[in-house]
């Protein structure tokens, strides 16, 4: 068994201060043997908002991993941009930028899809999906997490990563089981599932756990809790217009089958 939580979209400089300490206490009473930080950790990658987001991950108990987003590149110092983009984000929340990390039997990976020459749109680099494919455990199960998606829905206006539809097909063929996202601050499971495109894969787009935008109307995380062939998703939403989460929505997923069935 392994519980695994997805915490992605952070946003601090432009973030909800008083879910900080209602999203810790949740995250502590579920005890996850690893939290997954999938990128956009601040809002423009000041200093400010690098060490206030590093004070409050210092907080959780849990082993971390931690990935950039496209906001975690300096916004104001183009210079900075150019040269060395990662730098604050080293200084402050580690030196690599792909870490890895085993649970049990689950194995996960991390991809940096942050480009910083374009304001949103990722990029998957050369070399990475075959370093990735290098690493992967043909006895348990595997997991990639990044901060773009690699399959967007209609609705989605924005464009996918640069080889974002490459990486699905060769991480899925590789025997890559879920891939967790961010970046859109939207939940998606079941209508990506539903597509059918990628059946072998359970893509998991989590939306923001801490962002203000009000258009977002809501705030989550989610808890994967791993058994051999089967999975559950607890997602907590906390609603805009309270400061607590709600009790969670559980979703239940098998692939005992080949293939990823809802149950």
């Amino acid at each position: 068994m392994a519980r695994i939580l997805h915490l992605t979209d952070l946003h601090f400089g432009f973030h909800r201060s008083a879910l900080e300490a209602p999203l810790l206490a949740r995250i502590a009473a579920l005890r996850p043997d690893l939290v997954v930080v999938g990128g956009d950790i601040t809002h423009r990658a000041t200093p400010g908002q690098m060490r206030s987001a590093r004070a409050f991950l210092d907080r959780i108990e849990a082993p971390m991993m931690l990935m950039p987003g496209n906001h975690d590149v300096p916004t104001w110092n183009p210079v900075a941009r150019i040269f060395w983009p990662f730098a604050g984000f080293q200084r402050h929340f580690g030196p690599d930028l792909t870490p890895a990390a085993r649970v049990g039997d689950v194995r996960v990976m991390a991809l940096n899809s942050a480009d910083p020459y374009v304001w949103q749109r990722g990029k998957i680099r050369d070399g990475e999906i075959g370093r990735v494919i290098g690493t992967i455990d043909p006895m348990g199960t595997n997991i990639v997490a990044l901060h773009h998606p690699l399959q967007h829905l209609p609705r989605v206006d924005k464009v996918l990563a640069r080889r974002a539809t490459e990486a699905l097909y060769r991480l899925e063929g590789a025997g890559v089981h879920v891939v967790l996202t961010g970046h859109l601050h939207r939940w998606a499971v079941d209508a990506l599932l539903a597509t059918g495109r990628h059946p072998r894969v359970l893509q998991v787009q989590t939306g923001t756990a801490l962002c203000a935008r009000v258009s977002d109307m809501r705030n989550e995380f989610v808890l994967l809790d791993i058994r051999g062939t089967e999975l559950s998703l607890e997602r907590h939403v906390a609603p805009m217009d309270r400061e607590g989460f709600d009790a969670p929505e559980i979703s239940r997923y098998s692939r005992a089958s080949g293939v990823w069935r809802r149950v």
